[in-house]
């Protein structure tokens, strides 16, 4: 009944539950989409295609469940780690992740979602990211495995393809840096998100949706059942038969016009 919002990346995404900005967006959309958490914490766009299949399934054939109305892409933290530092393990090449991201991006359109949203890895707080490992591991860097001059180049290829491919790209390397004292305000160990870190990545992420995705703004996606204030004591089935009718309703003039969602 209701349409999903499937939230695919790394770490950044995997907490975005903790509360974060996957809840956030869940809590935004009460009775109005089901937002689906696939975050996979250490994991790089590589290790993301074999994840595809199994996330994204294609069609079933008739009755299967229908595509995700909304897919956002968080890839790149991890494959923009230094090939020469202690997680060389997860880095990717640039030109591979560029590669990765477009196939992603094709496989989601082939299985039917409609509206996707890259996010750019955040920037890094090299700083915090030695006080991170030494406090963490009991490894003291004479460089962090992560700079942000490196990311930022990430960043720049993510927001690239996204341009190529027609798909919105919110750039949070960008972002972050232009609010003052992004370095601990918004970022929590160098790379993760504190809670307002979280909040910010809501807050762009729904604006962008707003902005990019009428259709999908909140008040524009039906509950998926009448308020209880509609319902009749004496008539119980009449509130639900009116707002079902009303979504098919819906539906039926969505499907007439043909309109494309993004703008």
């Amino acid at each position: 009944m209701r349409p999903t919002f499937v939230t695919f990346g790394d770490s950044i995404t995997q907490r975005g539950f903790a509360p974060g900005w996957t809840s956030a967006l869940a809590d935004a959309y009460q009775r109005r989409a089901d937002v689906i958490n696939r975050g996979y914490s250490g994991y790089n766009s590589r290790w993301a295609l074999q994840l595809l299949p199994k996330v994204f399934p294609a069609p079933a054939g008739p009755g299967s469940p229908p595509p995700p109305a909304l897919a956002t892409v968080w890839f790149g933290a991890n494959d923009a780690a230094l090939p020469d530092c202690g997680s060389a393990r997860q880095h990717v090449p640039l030109p591979e992740y560029k590669a990765n991201l477009a196939a992603i991006v094709e496989h989601l359109r082939g299985v039917g979602v409609p509206a996707i949203v890259l996010i750019t890895p955040p920037p890094i707080s090299e700083p915090d990211r030695i006080i991170h490992v030494q406090k963490t591991y009991g490894v003291t860097l004479a460089v962090p495995e992560r700079t942000n001059e490196v990311a930022g180049q990430y960043a720049a290829a993510a927001e690239s393809l996204a341009a190529e491919l027609g798909v919105p790209c919110l750039n949070v390397w960008t972002a972050f840096q232009a609010v003052p004292g992004w370095e601990t305000k918004l970022l929590c160990d160098g790379l993760h998100l504190t809670p307002e870190g979280q909040q910010e990545v809501f807050r762009l992420l729904q604006g962008l949706i707003n902005e990019r995705f009428p259709n999908l703004r909140v008040a524009k996606l039906p509950m998926d059942a009448p308020d209880h204030s509609w319902i009749d004591p004496e008539s119980v089935p009449a509130a639900f038969e009116k707002h079902w009718a009303e979504q098919q309703q819906r539906a039926q003039q969505q499907g007439s016009t043909g309109a494309k969602d993004e703008l």
